[in-house]
């Protein structure tokens, strides 16, 4: 059952309040992507709210892309976010187009973060690819995918460009994906393109720092695509 704090629905707007508060349960974390929600009758039991008013709500959220009804199986979460459920529609299981879209923002954040980082974000960049080298160097693929992901979302954050960073925060979950299927820990040339690309950033060179974020995506895309 709810863990996070919800209540009875109101007599008005019974499905957009069963929304919002399902769309935060998933948000919070209340369930996992790929993580099975609980029935309709169940969610209606807890909400105070008739079982149609629920499977307008759960068919409304399927639609946005944060859940996936299965037939005969159940209701899944397929995203934490509208922006990441409409990628992951668009995108599918297609790694190349997400590797795509992935180029696309890093390269302008990797030159927006050469300019505008803190060196707060500088220091906590450091010690992500600190993280991130030793994970690598241990062979464990699914720490260094978490770690390698919030070193590039931190990375999008240090260019200080809301609407970039909450397009690549929408990506976040196809980008882990993507480097957990790319990642090869037997190759040592990869964390050093990294290095890089830090370097350019703390040299508050952007178009170095752009131009290694190109390179590097673009051999992952070539070495794994094509």
């Amino acid at each position: 059952m709810f863990t996070v704090p919800l209540v009875s629905a109101q007599r008005t707007g019974l499905v957009d309040q069963v929304i919002e508060q399902l769309r935060d349960a998933v948000r919070q974390g209340e369930w996992a992507v790929g993580e099975r929600i609980p029935t309709e009758s169940e969610l209606a039991s807890t909400l105070g709210v008739g079982r149609n008013t629920v499977r307008e709500a759960v068919r409304a959220l399927a639609h946005s892309g944060l859940l996936e009804v299965r037939q005969g199986d159940g209701t899944y979460v397929r995203a934490t976010n509208e922006v990441s459920g409409a990628l992951r529609r668009l995108c599918g299981a297609r790694l190349r187009e997400a590797l795509h879209v992935r180029r696309a923002l890093e390269v302008e954040a990797a030159r927006l973060a050469a300019t505008e980082r803190t060196q707060d974000e500088l220091d906590t960049l450091t010690r992500l690819l600190d993280e991130r080298d030793e994970l690598w160097s241990r062979g464990d693929v699914e720490a260094f995918a978490r770690c390698d992901a919030e070193f590039h979302l931190t990375m999008v954050e240090a260019g200080h460009n809301n609407l970039l960073s909450e397009l690549y925060r929408g990506l976040m979950e196809l980008v882990a994906a993507s480097v957990a299927t790319t990642s090869d820990t037997t190759c040592h040339r990869e964390p050093v393109r990294h290095r890089d690309i830090l370097a350019a950033i703390a040299d508050r060179d952007p178009e170095r720092a752009a131009r290694h974020t190109q390179d590097f995506l673009d051999d992952l895309i070539a070495g794994h695509l094509g």
